[in-house]
């Protein structure tokens, strides 16, 4: 009887005790969001209870299951156990704690400075750190789970030799692989592009959405996303319409009729662009560029504050000069002239000169008959 009250009573003290110093810690640091609301740190750090109570109970068994008196074949067993789950909490756990200490600066960074570039580039390069440190963390806590087997410590000596061979045999396997990972680097800390940029690459437009040590995710204005390595972003060339600064410019190109009125048509892109919420106010103008026998072109420039409203002016100005121009100047659109040119309004229409032959007295006139004897 004793050798199963004995267990039990060890396992459920333990637990008991976790539950006790789990809810007063969560409490205190609750009390401790409350009273400094301007950070996050304590409200992140409440997020790292559960691993913080996984690990607390198990290093409470790891530490008295020998008074547990169990069977030693039992007892190695269990003590292992223990040991490998003790180090995968410990490493959620470090994990979680540096993930708190992250956000918290980079909460705190992003309310001092406003310019949304640097922001994103920081953004960037706190989600790139906190992968590279779950990634050396869960190395780490890998390698002493292995470590804790005696066999895995019995090989070290031959892997610690052939370490340099198998390092180079894995460089060379996974040449891409690391290339990418640097690139990652590269771009996270060289501020080549980062999250929110809206960048062009392969002829796609779109939002950066996500970028690892090895591959970045751009979303399209229609909602796809396009996967690519980071390798791309430093071997080619891309465009980066949110570097410098999120304002742009754009261009509306219209084909009309030799005969439009270009004042006119200045006029009604000012009032377009005036009741254009998207129009940031910067600038526009209106210049023929180009001319053909048939149609000339004609240039619309427009500005706003970031390529979204840049777009969005650009077709309501399209849409609303061809509208116009149908409805108030149709002469003005391009056409094939099969019949007589429609002249604008005012023009003078000149007096056609009839064409029909003037006839002479002394044309055709009948020749004089013989008189008669």
């Amino acid at each position: 009887m004793e050798n199963i009250l004995r267990p039990l009573i060890v396992i459920g003290g333990s637990v008991l005790l976790t539950l006790i110093i789990g809810w007063a810690t969560d409490r205190l640091m609750r009390k401790a969001d409350e009273r400094h609301s301007e950070t996050p740190l304590w409200g992140q750090l409440r997020r790292a209870r559960v691993p913080y109570q996984l690990v607390l109970c198990t290093a409470l068994l790891r530490g008295s299951y020998d008074e547990a008196e169990l069977l030693l074949e039992h007892r190695v067993a269990v003590g292992r156990v223990l040991s490998l789950v003790l180090i995968g909490a410990a490493a959620w756990l470090a994990i979680r704690i540096a993930a708190a200490v992250v956000e918290t600066t980079y909460s705190r960074y992003a309310r001092v400075h406003r310019d949304p570039a640097r922001v994103r580039r920081v953004r960037t390069q706190v989600t790139l750190i906190m992968r590279v440190v779950a990634a050396v963390v869960g190395v780490v806590a890998v390698a002493a789970m292995l470590l804790t087997f005696p066999a895995m410590r019995a090989a070290g000596a031959s892997l610690l030799a052939s370490a340099g061979i198998l390092g180079i045999v894995a460089g060379v396997a996974a040449q891409s692989t690391l290339s990418n990972m640097f690139a990652g680097l590269q771009i996270a800390f060289g501020d080549m592009v980062r999250i929110g940029d809206t960048v062009v690459v392969d002829g796609e437009w779109g939002t950066v959405e996500e970028i690892t040590l090895t591959f970045l995710t751009v979303r399209t204005w229609d909602e796809r996303r396009i996967t690519m390595p980071v390798s791309y972003f430093t071997s080619k060339a891309f465009e980066n319409w949110s570097r410098g600064g999120a304002q742009m410019t754009g261009t509306v190109f219209l084909h009309v009729d030799h005969s439009a009125p270009m004042e006119a048509m200045r006029d009604q892109l000012r009032d377009v662009l005036r009741a254009c919420p998207a129009w940031d106010g910067r600038d526009y103008g209106l210049v023929v560029t180009d001319s053909t026998p048939s149609t000339m072109e004609v240039r619309a420039l427009v500005t706003a504050k970031d390529a979204d409203d840049l777009w969005t002016v650009r077709v309501t100005v399209r849409e609303q000069l061809i509208r116009w121009l149908t409805e108030r100047h149709p002469y003005a659109l391009p056409r094939v002239n099969a019949t007589d040119a429609v002249l604008p309004p005012g023009f003078p229409v000149p007096q056609r000169v009839p064409t029909g032959r003037r006839t002479h007295q002394h044309d055709h006139q009948p020749a004089a008959r013989p008189e008669r004897p």
